[in-house]
C-alpha cells in the first residue's frame, strides 16, 4: 500500500483529453451545446468510448445507453467500486461539467494500467445517458424510470425510444439497467463545484456531504382584479401584495432554520398585469432545499402556517400544489472521512459541504454507498462556456479520486 500510495496521475494525458472533448459542440462564442442524443453527443460518445479501451477497459452499453467500462479486479464474484459522471451539456455548457468526472476515472484506470496495479474489486467508469435532461442513465440504473415512455420528459418532445435505440440502448429491456448493492460496491463521482463556496473558502477539495433534496411547489393566490383608482386600500383583495408577504416569508423560513437550508421564489405571474388594475391572481414557485429531510418538512409546515396567515390578513385564498419532490441523498460517512484522510495526506485543503446541485450521484446513492469529490470552479462560474478549473485543481482531483479507490478497495 506504501507503494501504491506514491502513485499519481498523468495530468498531461488528462487535460489533453479533457480539451480534445471540448472541441466537439463547440460554438462560435465558446459556449458548448452537447445536447443528449445528438450528433455531437454520439461523436463525443464514440471518442469516450476509444479512450476507454486504451486504457485497459471492456466497454459495453446498458438499456438505458450507459457507456460502462470494466476494468477487471483480482477477486471473482466481487461488486465493483465504480465513478463516472456525463458529457453531454446543457445548451450553453463548459468543458468541465460533468467530463472531468467521466475523464478522470479513465485517466486513474490508465494510471493503474500502466503501472500493472489491479485492485481487488473491478472498477468500473460510468458515462450516464442524459443528466443534464431526463437523467435516464442514473435513474435507470437506480430502477427509478417510469413504466411508460410517454411519462419521461424529454427536451423538444424527443422520443425515449427512438433516442435510447440510437446510442445503443432498447426501452423495452430498460429495467435490466438496473444495478445494486450486489453489483456495485461504492460509487464515487469527481465534480466541479458549479459554486463559488471553495474558491471563497481558499479550499482546494470539497468533500460532498450529501446531495441535497428538493422540494417545489406551486402556490396560486386568488384575490379580486378591481380598478386601481377606484378601489380604496383597506378594501382591496391585492393577490400581488400578499404573493409580497410570501416571497418574504419564504426567505425568512430559511434564514431561521437550523443548518443551511435554501428557498427560492423563482417564477411568479400576475394577472391581469395591467398598470390600472389591481392583481387578481397570482401563480409562483417555492424551491425548498436542503440535506435534511426533516428540515425540509419542518420549511414546508412553517411555509403553510405563514400561508395561512397570510391569505387571512389579505382577505385572500391561497392553495399549493407539489410539482417537484427529489428525497436528499447523502454521503456515505465512511467514504466522507476516505476522502478527506486522502486530502490530509496529499496535504490538500478541504471542507466539508453539501451538493446543491443534482449529480449522477444523487441516484447512486439510493443503490449503494456514495461519495463526491469537488474541485473549484473559477467565479463560481457554470454552464458557460466561461467555465474554468486550472490544470493544477483538475490533477488533484483526480488524484484524490485514485487515492480513495486504492483505500476503499482494501475496506469493502
Amino acid at each position: 500500500m506504501a507503494v501504491l500510495s506514491r502513485l499519481g496521475v498523468n495530468g498531461d494525458r488528462l487535460m489533453g483529453w479533457i480539451n480534445r472533448l471540448a472541441k466537439v459542440g463547440r460554438q462560435p462564442n465558446g459556449d458548448i451545446c452537447r445536447l443528449a442524443f445528438t450528433q455531437e453527443d454520439l461523436q463525443a460518445r464514440y471518442l469516450v468510448q476509444q479512450w476507454m479501451m486504451e486504457a485497459g477497459l471492456t466497454v459495453r452499453t446498458d438499456a438505458a445507453g450507459n457507456l460502462i467500462g470494466t476494468y477487471a479486479g483480482l477477486l471473482d464474484g466481487v461488486p465493483a467500486l465504480a465513478t463516472g459522471s456525463h458529457i453531454d451539456t446543457v445548451p450553453s455548457g463548459g468543458a468541465y461539467d460533468g467530463v472531468l468526472g467521466v475523464l478522470a476515472g479513465i485517466e486513474v484506470v490508465k494510471t493503474l494500467q500502466d503501472n500493472q496495479v489491479r485492485l481487488k474489486h473491478p472498477l468500473e467508469v460510468i458515462v450516464f445517458t442524459d443528466e443534464e435532461s431526463s437523467m435516464v442513465g442514473a435513474r435507470s440504473m437506480a430502477g427509478l424510470v417510469p413504466e411508460s415512455p410517454a411519462d419521461l420528459k424529454l427536451r423538444d418532445g424527443l422520443n425515449i425510444t427512438d433516442c435510447l435505440e440510437a446510442i445503443g440502448g432498447n426501452w423495452e429491456a430498460i429495467k435490466t439497467a438496473k444495478r445494486g448493492r450486489d453489483r456495485i460496491a461504492a460509487f464515487v463521482e469527481l465534480h466541479v463545484e458549479q459554486g463559488a463556496v471553495l474558491e471563497r473558502a481558499g479550499k482546494e477539495i470539497g468533500v460532498v456531504q450529501g446531495i441535497v433534496g428538493m422540494r417545489r411547489s406551486k402556490i396560486t393566490i386568488l384575490g379580486q382584479a378591481n380598478h386601481a383608482g377606484t378601489t380604496p386600500m383597506d378594501m382591496r383583495q391585492d393577490a400581488l401584495v400578499a404573493a409580497a408577504q410570501v416571497v418574504l416569508a419564504v426567505r425568512d423560513i430559511a434564514l431561521v432554520m437550523p443548518g443551511d437550508p435554501v428557498a427560492t421564489v423563482g417564477y411568479l405571474t400576475v394577472a391581469p398585469n395591467a398598470a390600472n388594475i389591481v392583481p387578481g391572481q397570482v401563480e409562483l414557485t417555492v424551491d425548498i432545499r436542503d440535506l435534511s429531510q426533516g428540515c425540509m418538512d419542518a420549511m414546508q409546515a412553517r411555509l403553510e402556517a405563514e400561508l395561512r396567515a397570510i391569505a387571512t390578513a389579505t382577505d385572500t385564498t391561497i392553495s399549493t400544489e407539489l410539482i417537484l419532490f427529489v428525497p436528499p441523498s447523502p454521503a456515505t460517512d465512511r467514504i466522507q472521512a476516505t476522502i478527506a484522510a486522502v486530502c490530509e495526506d496529499l496535504h490538500l485543503s478541504s471542507i466539508s459541504m453539501p451538493s446543491r446541485a443534482g449529480h449522477d450521484a444523487m441516484e447512486m446513492g439510493r443503490i449503494t454507498d456514495m461519495g463526491m469529490i469537488f474541485v473549484p470552479s473559477q467565479q463560481g462560474l457554470s454552464h458557460s462556456g466561461r467555465e474554468y478549473t486550472p490544470p493544477e485543481q483538475c490533477i488533484q482531483g483526480a488524484n484524490v479520486l485514485l487515492q480513495t479507490f486504492l483505500r476503499l478497495d482494501e475496506m469493502y
